[in-house]
């Protein structure tokens, strides 16, 4: 059985770079013969969390089918934009409601028990969104999940992929094929 993994972008921008990139590593994925599923948080949308919301409300809609689709695969691969140093609010926003438990006797953190993940940014910058990837490993690590220590930061991304959303240079298509392989191979569902 392969992996399930689950790609997406901590962008909501049509047209973001880390959208791109995240779609290519899911291309890439499905090529090497992983179930690969592309998803857009812009799907997702979800008030800012705050708990006095969530005691009056419960968890969104949304936060709850996003919370089963992280259950249902074995591994996610996140790219995310660098905002002043750190990765975006909107990951950090629908990262933050999904570990919340909506059913009686839920597992803590059931949507991030034994997910492996593998991370990336694309930024116009000369560090391709580095900073951002720190933070974004911290809090994973903090939530039970696994990442992978292979990572890219994409610098230059504005000049970086072809007008159909794919990466042009070959260095740039070799580090992500490492970092693919390498959820791929972490994520791999255990033999019972």
């Amino acid at each position: 059985m392969s992996a399930k993994l689950l790609f997406f972008a901590g962008s909501a921008r049509e047209q973001s770079y880390n959208k791109k990139l995240a779609r290519a590593a899911c291309a890439m994925a499905s090529e090497m013969g992983a179930s690969a599923t592309f998803l857009d948080l812009r799907d997702y949308p979800m008030p800012i969390y705050e708990g006095d919301w969530e005691d009056k409300n419960g968890l969104p809609e949304a936060a709850i089918q996003l919370k089963q689709i992280f259950i249902d695969h074995d591994g996610l691969f996140i790219a995310s934009p660098e905002h002043n140093s750190a990765f975006s609010s909107l990951l950090k926003n629908s990262l933050d409601w999904i570990t919340r438990a909506h059913l009686v006797n839920e597992p803590s953190l059931s949507a991030y028990q034994n997910k492996v993940a593998a991370i990336a940014s694309a930024s116009p910058g000369s560090l391709g969104g580095l900073r951002g990837l720190v933070s974004l490993r911290m809090l994973l690590g903090n939530i039970a999940v696994t990442v992978v220590p292979n990572q890219l930061a994409l610098r230059q991304a504005h000049k970086a992929f072809d007008e159909h959303g794919n990466l042009i240079d070959a260095t740039n298509i070799t580090a992500l094929s490492g970092v693919v392989s390498r959820l791929i191979e972490s994520a791999q569902p255990q033999k019972k």
